[in-house]
């Protein structure tokens, strides 16, 4: 009888074993996280996964019509995996209600736990807070002014290098060098090459009072009601050498040329401080940005060096000036989000009536209810933009996500 009861239960652990190791091969699917695999003893792991933002919004300008809109703001598809032994993951990203549907294509080495190094198209770090967060994870229905005038997808080609360091006090220096002509930088075949240099950049982060909970650092409002308060302080700089896109994010919608008929590209700098705080469901955002050109002696329009580059002109080509953005927010336990956000332009060269920044500002509110955390949710927005030239406008829209 005893060697009977040691064989079962031989037997039984034996079993479960097998059962526990092949446990780490299989697939899932949950939502918000999308259909993931799990093979060779989980050592190889993918998945599949996306987002969709059907919506109707309206638009009122002053003076105008009232214009409707119902469509699908947003439709990303996603395809990434891990590469556990070999310390690599990728990730490739599309949004289909895009012409060029390409959003990110890269691939990552990750040598040590606190680096990791990423080569291809990817959403840069260099740019303010609001344009760091994925699309489907923003507080409001849109990107707001400041992030919408000085950057477009916020999505670069080239190297990144990204670290994180210590616990309860906590630092994350990170460092690119791009193309400096913004996502599909070579255009639609070989022949439309990249232009003007390189774009640097840095971002220095600092957690003065220990990491958020893991993740709620990646979007605005705190959805995991933080239990002690948490301060995100950061700043990031970058610099453009020959910048031909109004955000140095695109490549050849102007050329300047120096009197000797060659391209003669200005050089173009952003710099950005933030500071992101979240307790129990509140949270705020505060952000500044600045951009400023160089580079600027002597230049034409064309390259027969017949129309000269006049004082402040510069302004109608690139976007100079400064903006900040402060938004509030509050998430109740039951996923009710109430957010309010106020915003400001000022143009560097305020006298030109030309210049691509104008003097603006901006008012938003918003609803939201969040289902199953951010894997389902509904948006309401309204914003109220008073513009300097007295065209004002209002947009207001009502989105519903979901994330699969």
């Amino acid at each position: 009888m005893k060697k009977l009861i040691c064989i079962i239960v031989l037997i039984s652990n034996t079993v479960l074993f097998a059962q526990k190791k092949d446990s780490k091969n299989n697939t899932n699917f949950e939502l918000g996280k999308g259909l993931t695999f799990n093979l060779n003893e989980g050592n190889y792991q993918f998945y599949l996964g996306g987002f969709i933002q059907p919506s109707i919004s309206f638009e009122k300008t002053q003076g105008n019509n009232t214009e409707y809109l119902f469509n699908s703001k947003r439709s990303f598809f996603m395809l990434g995996g891990n590469l556990v032994n070999e310390k690599i993951s990728f990730l490739v990203q599309t949004d289909f209600s895009l012409a060029s549907p390409l959003m990110d294509a890269w691939v990552a080495y990750h040598p040590t736990s606190w680096l990791t190094i990423s080569a291809g198209q990817k959403q840069t770090f260099v740019n303010n807070r609001e344009m760091m967060i994925r699309e489907d994870r923003l507080q409001f229905t849109e990107r707001g002014m400041l992030s919408q005038t000085f950057s477009n997808t916020g999505r670069e080609f080239g190297l990144f290098f990204e670290s994180k360091f210590g616990t309860k006090f906590g630092f994350a220096p990170k460092f690119a060098i791009t193309s400096g002509d913004g996502r599909n930088s070579f255009g639609t075949d070989s022949r439309d090459t990249d232009l003007g240099g390189l774009k640097v950049g840095g971002r220095l982060d600092l957690y003065p009072l220990g990491f958020f909970s893991e993740g709620n650092d990646l979007l605005t409002a705190d959805l995991a009601r933080e239990q002690s308060p948490k301060i995100l302080f950061g700043g990031a700089i970058s610099k453009n050498n020959g910048a031909s896109n109004a955000v140095g994010e695109g490549h050849g919608d102007f050329m300047l040329y120096n009197a000797s008929g060659k391209t003669n590209l200005p050089d173009y700098t952003q710099v950005y401080i933030d500071l992101l705080f979240k307790y129990k469901g509140f949270s705020f955002l505060g952000e500044y940005a600045n951009a400023t050109v160089n580079g600027l002696n002597i230049n034409y329009l064309d390259d027969a060096a017949s129309q000269i580059l006049a004082p402040q002109q510069i302004s109608e080509f690139l976007v100079l000036g400064d903006s900040y953005n402060l938004q509030f927010g509050y998430v109740t336990e039951k996923g009710f989000s109430f957010d309010m956000r106020y915003e400001s332009n000022s143009p560097e060269f305020a006298t030109n009536l030309n210049s691509f920044l104008t003097d603006a500002s901006s008012y938003t509110f918003g609803l939201s209810k969040y289902l199953n955390n951010n894997k389902l949710k509904i948006q309401a927005t309204i914003t109220s933009v008073n513009n300097q030239n007295g065209n004002n406008q209002t947009f207001g829209e009502l989105m519903m996500q979901i994330a699969f």
